[in-house]
C-alpha cells in the first residue's frame, strides 16, 4: 500500500473501524442486484424484479437521513443496532416470501422495510473526519474509503449473482444479510474512535438539506445513481439475452475496477482550490462515458465500456465527500454524507424500476438509453448548481462550543465526554 494510504493507519482503532465498515457495506453492492437475480430466477420477470430493487432503494432513501440524523445526536452504537435488527428481519420476510411465491404486495411490504438500513460508508466516513479534520490526511482516507466501496462493487456482484445462480435464488441477499449484521455489529462495538454525538439542543436550523450546496449534490447524485441502478439491471438482462447470465457479475466488477483504480491514483494526488470544478468535470466524464454502451454489441465489449466508463465514479465521489463537508455544519455531517447516499439511493430505485420495464418493453441493448439519459441530466444539474457549490456554507464550523467540541476529536477527553451517551 503506498505511504500516504499506510499513514492515515498510524491512528488507533482505524484499521479496526475501517474494516467492519468494509464487510458491513458488502450489502451496499449484493443486495439489490442479488434481489433482480432472485426474483427474475423465480418468476422471470425483470419489471417486477427492478421494482423490488427500486422499493428497497428508495425505503432507504427515506429512513436512512433520518438514522444519521439519529446518530449525530445519540451515538452510533445507540442508533445502528436496532436499525440493523429492523432491516435483517425485514430481509428474511422477504426471501420467505419469494421462496414461498407469496402475492406480490407481500415482497414490496418486506422490501420497504428492509430500506432501514444503516448508512454504514457514512459512518465510517464521519470517524475518519473525526479522526484528521482539516488535514490532508482526510483526503487520503476519503479517497480510501471510495476504494473500498468499488472493492465492494467488485466482488459484491460476483459473489450475490454466482450465489443465486449456481446455488439457490435466495443465497445472495441472505449472505449480504449475513454481511451487514457482522459489519455493524463489529463497528458499533468499537467504541474508542466514535465521533462525538450532538445533543438536541445543537440541532438548530433544521435539516442539513437545507444547505444550498448539499441540495445540488443530492440533485446530481440522485442523476448518478440512476446511471448505477440501470447499468446493473440492464447488464444482467444482457448476459441472459447473450446466454451467460452469471457473467454479468464480472461484466459488473469490470465496472468497479476502474473506479477502484481510478480510486487508488486520485487519493495519491494533491489538489489546491475549490473541489467544485473538479466535480463537475468528474459529472462531465461521466455523462461521456455512457454513448459506448449504447454501440454495445457483446459482453467482452460491454466490460471494457464499463471499464473506462467507472474511471470517472471515485474521484468524483471522493470530490463529493470534500464538498459535503463544506457545505454542512459539523454537527449534522453524517446527517449530510447520508443525504448524498439518499439522492444516490433514489436514483438506483428509478435506474432499476425504469431500466426493468424499458427491457421487459423493448429489450436489453435499448435499456442502455436509460443511463445514457441520466448522465446527461448529471451534468446538467452540475452546470445548474455550480455557483452554489463554490460558496462554502459560513457555518461549516457549527457554533463555537460545537467546534471546540470536535476540535479534540482524537483524545481521550472525547469519550470521556461521549461515553454516557452511545
Amino acid at each position: 500500500m503506498p505511504s500516504p494510504y499506510r499513514a492515515i493507519f498510524a491512528a488507533p482503532g482505524s484499521k479496526g473501524f475501517s474494516v467492519a465498515g468494509f464487510i458491513g457495506r458488502m450489502p451496499l453492492s449484493m443486495m439489490g442486484i442479488g434481489i433482480v437475480t432472485m426474483v427474475s430466477q423465480i418468476t422471470g420477470r425483470y419489471g417486477l424484479a427492478g421494482a423490488l430493487s427500486a422499493t428497497v432503494a428508495l425505503s432507504a432513501a427515506a429512513i436512512g437521513p433520518q438514522i444519521s440524523r439519529l446518530v449525530d445526536r445519540h451515538g452510533q452504537r445507540r442508533v445502528l443496532r436496532p436499525a440493523t435488527l429492523v432491516t435483517l428481519v425485514a430481509v428474511a420476510g422477504l426471501l420467505l416470501a419469494a421462496r414461498f411465491e407469496l402475492p406480490d404486495w407481500t415482497l414490496f411490504v418486506f422490501a420497504a422495510v428492509a430500506g432501514a438500513v444503516p448508512s454504514l460508508g457514512s459512518m465510517v466516513r464521519a470517524r475518519w473526519a473525526a479522526l484528521y479534520r482539516d488535514t490532508p490526511q482526510l483526503h487520503t482516507a476519503y479517497s480510501f474509503e471510495s476504494v473500498v466501496d468499488e472493492i465492494c462493487f467488485i466482488f459484491g456482484p460476483i459473489i450475490s449473482i454466482g450465489l443465486s445462480t449456481v446455488w439457490f435464488p435466495e443465497s445472495g441477499p441472505l449472505l449480504a444479510a449475513v454481511f451487514l449484521a457482522v459489519g455493524v455489529f463489529w463497528l458499533t462495538a468499537q467504541r474508542a474512535t466514535e465521533p462525538v454525538p450532538h445533543p438536541r439542543e445543537h440541532h438548530t436550523g433544521g435539516s442539513a438539506l437545507r444547505s444550498p450546496g448539499l441540495q445540488v449534490l443530492v440533485a446530481a447524485f440522485v442523476a448518478t445513481g440512476t446511471i448505477f441502478g440501470a447499468v446493473d439491471v440492464v447488464t444482467v438482462a444482457f448476459a441472459e439475452e447473450e446466454g451467460r447470465k452469471s457473467a454479468a457479475s464480472l461484466v459488473l466488477a469490470a465496472y468497479a475496477l476502474g473506479s477502484c483504480l481510478a480510486g487508488v491514483g486520485f487519493g495519491l494526488m494533491h489538489f489546491k482550490g475549490s473541489p467544485a470544478r473538479r466535480w463537475l468535470v468528474g459529472l462531465c466524464a461521466m455523462a461521456v462515458s455512457m454513448i459506448p454502451l449504447q454501440l454495445v454489441g457483446s459482453l467482452p465489449f460491454l466490460a471494457a465500456a464499463l471499464f473506462l466508463a467507472g474511471l470517472s465514479i471515485a474521484p468524483t465521489m471522493i470530490t463529493t465527500m470534500a464538498l459535503v463537508e463544506q457545505h454542512v455544519p459539523r454537527a449534522k455531517l453524517t446527517e449530510g454524507m447520508t443525504w448524498v447516499s439518499t439522492g444516490l439511493a433514489v436514483g438506483i430505485a428509478l435506474g432499476s424500476s425504469v431500466a426493468g420495464w424499458v427491457i421487459d418493453a423493448a429489450g436489453p441493448s435499448a435499456g442502455y438509453g436509460v443511463p445514457g439519459v441520466a448522465g446527461a441530466l448529471a451534468a446538467a444539474v452540475g452546470f445548474l448548481g455550480y455557483r452554489r457549490l463554490k460558496r462554502p456554507d459560513p457555518r461549516r464550523g457549527g457554533t463555537h462550543e460545537q467546534g471546540s467540541e470536535q476540535g479534540h476529536g482524537r483524545g481521550s477527553d472525547q469519550r470521556e465526554e461521549s461515553s454516557g451517551v452511545a
